[in-house]
């Protein structure tokens, strides 16, 4: 169910953001950041994508070793959820009769999102950190050299100072951190099945978790 739940995820989401940002009227895929998706009518599609990739998140990182890893992957979901369930404010001209730029003023659930943003966007670096520094402990140099690669590309990708096609830029950026929970489940370090592994250690002849 885990891994299940960290394939699902990332072709979910994406999906169904190319789905909308192509058909919703007035959408403009490099100007639009995805959250505005959750603003009018057709609104409770994205709201539903952000919640249900959150969930199946949080499905993946409870099922994930190593704990503290897996916790942070939760909370990346936890993240996407509230992102969804507190909507931004409109702006940049979308929806239709939304103010041409950024709004005057945030509203209460506008800064919800964005604080869901900021914790998603934080616990998957620090979930990065934590696999990077496992895989180094264990010698297991592609894996750390691609998580490596993985992180500076997410962090390239949101800090590039160009305004333009930002917009595209975080769900490049997106799709990466999704892919990276899929590439987790299938090569990681490891998602429960159900039974915890045993071994013999030493003289004492204690049980030791592998």
């Amino acid at each position: 169910m885990t891994r299940l739940a960290a394939f699902v995820a990332g072709p979910l989401f994406v999906v169904a953001w190319a789905v909308q940002a192509f058909t919703r009227d007035g959408f403009d895929p490099g100007r639009h950041p995805v959250s505005l998706l959750a603003l009018g009518d057709l609104g409770w599609v994205q709201i539903a994508n952000f919640v249900l990739t959150g969930g199946l998140l949080v499905l993946a990182g409870v099922g994930s070793r190593p704990r503290r890893g897996g916790a942070l992957i939760a909370g990346f979901g936890v993240g996407m959820i509230v992102a969804g369930v507190f909507v931004t404010d409109a702006g940049a001209g979308f929806p239709a009769g939304a103010p041409a730029g950024a709004p005057e003023r945030l509203s209460w659930h506008g800064i919800m999102h964005e604080l869901g943003f900021v914790l998603a966007s934080v616990c998957w670096t620090a979930a990065c950190v934590v696999h990077l520094v496992r895989f180094l402990r264990r010698h297991r140099w592609t894996a750390a050299a691609a998580t490596a690669a993985t992180l500076l590309a997410v962090l390239t990708l949101a800090a590039w100072p160009d305004p333009d096609g930002l917009p595209v830029r975080l769900i490049v950026a997106t799709a990466v951190q999704l892919a990276f929970v899929t590439a987790l489940a299938a090569h990681g370090p490891g998602v429960r099945a159900g039974r915890v592994g045993y071994r013999v250690t030493g003289r004492s002849g204690r049980e030791a978790r592998r």
